[in-house]
């Protein structure tokens, strides 16, 4: 056993502390890493406080991890001790159903689904349906920690040209906004709208414009109006009706980065015939749509899944060739608490990204 250290919750009702625990020894065809970085998601604080009802405690999250190979299992061959990986939200899957055949993991339907990076598999003994749980654990400690234990083929590689502190986020925010851009056929001169600005939508637009879009953002907040000029693209006060009557019929494709209900029906007619909304950002139940608005221009609505194994690594490739990170603000360990109401309150520019060398320090 490897003993290990990280930050994590008891209760939905209190704060993450200091937790000590012990990681299974890599089995042949795993890796053991060393955690470097580790971005700070807004799903991890839908996880403490058991929004979504799934939660298993001691809850300990992070799914955007960088880190360095420490250790290698005799079967690996994909990475060795040294290499600067990165790990997103899974970390197995049943590997035998048909999504996982055609490498589209994340969408899993093994009886438990994927295993995920913390907090176990997205389907649960009690809910799968033979009771059963065939990864064999209930619980998995994620990247608010000093080191993790993954299968080599859920490692991903990280080109040597991005700036490892920066990199964390693209796991997660990236994959979540690149994967359904890429499904639903964004090319090159057509417009595409972000709904939301924070995290996945600063991503979103970076990925966007890279890929040869014409990208508008929308936004409740007025000073984020200033970012989006700063990174080149136009941005429309969503709160003014003016402004979102003068964007009706112009998007091929608007991608929702919200994390939480909202109303989305403003943004139907500001898609054209044909064209699909799809969200990323909320896994709640959603307010209908006029099906009116929808079925007279043909308009879908759809949602996306972060993305699988594949389209992780090749949405790190893209980043690094088109020089794409995103804007990050590093934190110490003991200023995760603060970083979660921060971020919950919508006061955080963008990603925060724990540097793990701060809870090594503490443990020291």
């Amino acid at each position: 056993m490897i003993q290990s250290v990280g930050y994590a919750a008891n209760h939905s009702f209190t704060g993450l502390k200091r937790h000590e625990f012990e990681r299974e020894d890599p089995r042949p065809n795993e890796v053991l890493i060393d955690i470097l970085y580790c971005g700070v998601c807004h799903s991890d604080i839908h996880q403490v406080k058991n929004d979504w009802g799934n939660t298993v405690y001691p809850c300990m999250p992070g799914h955007e991890i960088v880190g360095r190979v420490a250790q290698v299992g005799s079967d690996v061959s994909k990475h060795q001790v040294g290499d600067v990986v990165g790990v997103g939200c899974m970390i197995d899957s049943c590997r035998t159903c048909e999504p996982c055949r055609t490498g589209d993991e994340n969408y899993c339907e093994g009886p438990n689904s994927w295993l995920a990076t913390y907090n176990g598999p997205m389907v649960p003994s009690k809910k799968s349906p033979d009771g059963e749980n065939h990864y064999g654990r209930d619980n998995t400690f994620g990247g608010y920690s000093i080191n993790i234990v993954v299968p080599e083929d859920f490692v991903l590689k990280v080109p040597a040209n991005l700036p490892v502190e920066k990199v964390a986020p693209i796991l997660c925010a990236g994959v979540t906004t690149y994967s359904p851009m890429k499904h639903w056929g964004l090319k090159a001169g057509q417009k595409v709208g972000i709904v939301g600005f924070g995290g996945l939508g600063d991503m979103a637009a970076k990925l966007a414009k890279a890929m040869g879009a014409e990208v508008v953002l929308f936004t409740e907040t007025e000073e984020k109006l200033s970012e989006a000029a700063r990174l080149g693209v136009q941005a429309v006060y969503s709160k003014d009706k003016d402004q979102m009557e003068s964007q009706a019929n112009t998007c091929d494709f608007i991608l929702s980065t919200i994390p939480e209900p909202t109303d989305l029906e403003p943004f139907i007619p500001v898609l054209k015939r044909d064209a699909s909304l799809v969200i990323v950002g909320a896994l709640d139940k959603l307010k209908p749509f006029n099906n009116m608005e929808m079925a007279m221009h043909r308009k879908s609505v759809g949602g996306s899944l972060i993305g699988s194994i594949r389209e992780t690594q090749e949405v790190l490739d893209f980043c690094a060739e088109h020089g794409i990170t995103p804007d990050v603000e590093m934190i110490g360990m003991d200023d995760i608490n603060d970083a979660h109401k921060r971020v919950n309150d919508r006061e955080v520019r963008f990603r925060y990204v724990i540097d793990m060398a701060s809870l090594k320090t503490e443990e020291a």
